[in-house]
């Protein structure tokens, strides 16, 4: 989400939302459609059926693990960014645990050791750091490195993992092979909502250089950010990409979709507060961007509306925090906006619901799994003031 184009809105599948009754859960609230996520699960596993790859869901696009028995039935594992995550694809989810953090921590790398099957390094130094007590453990371990192609596809450099002077990865062209001692796969990601296009010529880029190398290494991780569920993704391109190499290459390869596990799956329902007039029309919602969509300053962005009209009043919407810029943006209504009337916001499954926070003191939105076919409903996850209270000290 974050990968936008500068307050550009973010379209959205409303999908079966079209005709969900909003006032059927409390505001605000995300609801996650498992027909819709279950669509999205077939297309990654059909793309990892036909290509030969393993795909992995990453949890920190998605880690609603009320969803996960879904996931874990079509998927190969969960990729984690650190410590949490790698717990909550063990306890959770079925499968591979890969993790990858820029930094691990002396004191949490052992209990990293016992849950993940693949960990990989930000930087050689650091895999020399840690790599014998990979060596001592008992479990089989599968040791990665990131490296970073310094070629940039990326839209927004912040979100560049590519961009010059980048944390993340190390440098493919100061890449030895003596560097690969213990090293059994590379793993890169810079692409952020992107086609197969620009991960086909990311490869065609780093490809003379790391080629003397891949006779080293088991298997190679394109990492996440390939939009393979949006309708105009060139699956059989990616899956043709990806045959070719294997069998030039003879390894394993991996993809860590995040944003695509549950594209257009989910809402954020919100409720109207009060309204006034400061040469625009303003209404106060309970849904804040800071708090509940963070990518909307962030990026910045403009997430699409469920059902907006064509015409009529427009309303600047905000959140109820005491944050100035705690704006989502312009919106048209079909009549003038009523004091408890409510609207939804598109495509938030991912990102939004692992990006929540409660600054201010403004409540988290309730979670709920809604079943499209079925019309089943039901509220997995409703937040108190104990979770506000409780991580603050």
């Amino acid at each position: 989400m974050a990968d936008a184009g500068l307050m550009q809105t973010q379209a959205g599948d409303p999908g079966a939302f079209r005709t969900f009754d909003l006032s059927r859960v409390p505001s605000p609230c995300f609801v996650v459609d498992e027909v819709a996520l279950e669509r999205n699960l077939r297309i990654l596993r059909m793309v990892a059926d036909a290509s030969g790859a393993q795909v992995l869901a990453a949890l920190k696009a998605f880690s609603m693990f009320a969803a996960a028995p879904l996931v874990s039935r079509y998927l190969d594992g969960v990729c984690a960014s650190g410590l949490y995550e790698a717990k909550l694809g063990r306890e959770e989810y079925g499968g591979e645990v890969a993790t990858f953090c820029a930094g691990y921590k002396e004191k949490e790398f052992d209990e990293i050791l016992a849950l993940s099957d693949k960990i990989i390094f930000n930087s050689p130094a650091q895999k020399d750091r840690f790599l014998p007590r990979i060596l001592e453990s008992a479990r089989n371990i599968s040791v990665g490195l990131r490296i970073n192609p310094e070629h940039s596809e990326g839209e927004v450099a912040k979100y560049d993992p590519a961009a010059p002077c980048s944390r993340l990865g190390f440098p493919v062209s100061q890449l030895e092979p003596e560097m690969l001692g213990g090293v059994d796969g590379l793993h890169m990601h810079t692409l952020c909502e992107q086609g197969f296009e620009p991960l086909d010529r990311t490869w065609s880029a780093i490809a003379p250089r790391i080629a003397p190398m891949l006779a080293q290494i088991k298997w190679f991780n394109f990492g996440g950010g390939h939009h393979i569920t949006r309708a105009d993704y060139d699956r059989d391109g990616l899956c043709a990409f990806l045959r070719r190499l294997k069998r030039d290459t003879g390894l394993q390869f991996y993809l860590e979709p995040g944003e695509a596990v549950a594209l257009d799956a989910g809402i954020l329902v919100g409720e109207v507060l009060d309204t006034a007039l400061n040469d625009v029309n303003i209404a106060i919602v309970d849904i804040s961007a800071t708090c509940h969509m963070p990518d909307v300053i962030e990026a910045p962005y403009r997430p699409a509306m469920l059902n907006e009209a064509a015409r009529g009043p427009t309303y600047r919407l905000g959140g109820p925090s005491c944050l100035a810029g705690d704006v989502i943006g312009d919106y048209m209504f079909s009549k003038p906006l009523e004091v408890g009337q409510r609207f939804a916001f598109l495509d938030q499954a991912h990102y939004s619901m692992v990006k929540t926070n409660t600054f201010n003191g403004v409540p988290l939105p309730s979670i709920a799994l809604w079943n499209s076919k079925t019309d089943n409903l039901k509220i997995v996850k409703s937040f108190v003031y104990e979770d506000f209270k409780e991580r603050l000290s």
